[in-house]
């Protein structure tokens, strides 16, 4: 059994996480509400997107992906970030609940990674694949000029494709989430779509199309993926801070109990002597 001053230093330890825990969820809620406006405002982007690769449908046979997967570079939010990881193996895997039900990948189809938490989950399962890598994004609300970076990255990355997948995390409710896909087409597809061989189109105007358009649909899941990833935070935060609660009331009682043993011991010492004298 664990002495007082054992029970004494871990209940202390305890209590100096819960205080740091309860100061990490207090600043997690306060982001709560503005990266939810963001996410409002950056859906808009993804809407346009769709919208218009809606009216320019194009089918390309065995046509080039490319996958790229939103996290970030911060933990202590549950299991947001094995989220998008878990999505994309199955989807590699061509699980019946993959990403793109009964789509065949190819395994050595190129990955792109957003956040140092994907990729370190990733490179264990999918090293060859991974051809690009960025971090720093996501410390605060992303916004369009980080989207229209990675996208130029991306595009001077030399990865050729027909399409890209954007794997993130959709916003569900304040206390749930899951992976989900977006898909962008290239320069290579708009060009072959019925839509736009209406028109007559130099190719450097095809071309910036498609980045914007990738940068469009960038900002819109990067946003979003912030914000489940702030409310993870907010929730992990707070189951934590009551853990600790409980963990520290059960310390408090244990030492109590100790603490009254030992006083009750003494005071039986106490009595035997006086009796034996």
């Amino acid at each position: 059994m664990a002495t007082l001053r054992e029970i004494e230093l871990r209940l202390k330890s305890v209590r100096n996480i819960g205080k740091i825990t309860k100061s990490m969820k207090m600043i997690a809620s306060t982001q709560v509400s503005k990266s939810g406006r963001a996410m409002a405002s950056g859906k808009e982007y993804g809407l346009a997107n769709v919208e218009v690769f809606s009216h320019s449908p194009v089918d390309i046979p065995n046509s080039k992906k490319l996958f790229v997967v939103l996290s970030s570079d911060k933990g202590l939010c549950g299991g947001i970030h094995s989220s998008v990881s878990k999505g994309l193996r199955k989807t590699f895997a061509g699980a019946p609940d993959s990403l793109l039900p009964g789509v065949t990948v190819d395994p050595e189809t190129p990955i792109a990674i957003v956040g140092d938490k994907s990729k370190s989950q990733l490179s264990r399962v999918l090293p060859k694949n991974i051809r690009l890598t960025v971090n720093q994004v996501g410390r605060d609300i992303p916004t369009f000029a980080d989207a229209a970076a990675i996208a130029d990255l991306i595009v001077k990355s030399g990865v050729e494709y027909d399409s890209v997948y954007i794997v993130y995390n959709k916003f569900i409710s304040v206390i749930s989430y899951e992976a989900a896909v977006m898909e962008v087409k290239a320069a290579s597809a708009l060009k072959e779509s019925d839509g736009y061989k209406a028109y007559e189109m130099e190719d450097d105007v095809t071309s910036d199309l498609a980045e914007f358009a990738l940068a469009n649909a960038l900002y819109a899941t990067l946003v979003e993926t912030h914000a489940c990833e702030v409310n993870a935070r907010r929730n992990a935060m707070d189951n934590a801070s009551k853990n600790a609660n409980d963990m520290m009331a059960s310390l408090q009682m244990q030492y109590n109990r100790g603490r009254q043993a030992a006083i009750t011991n003494e005071l039986v010492d106490i009595i035997t002597g006086a009796s034996a004298l």
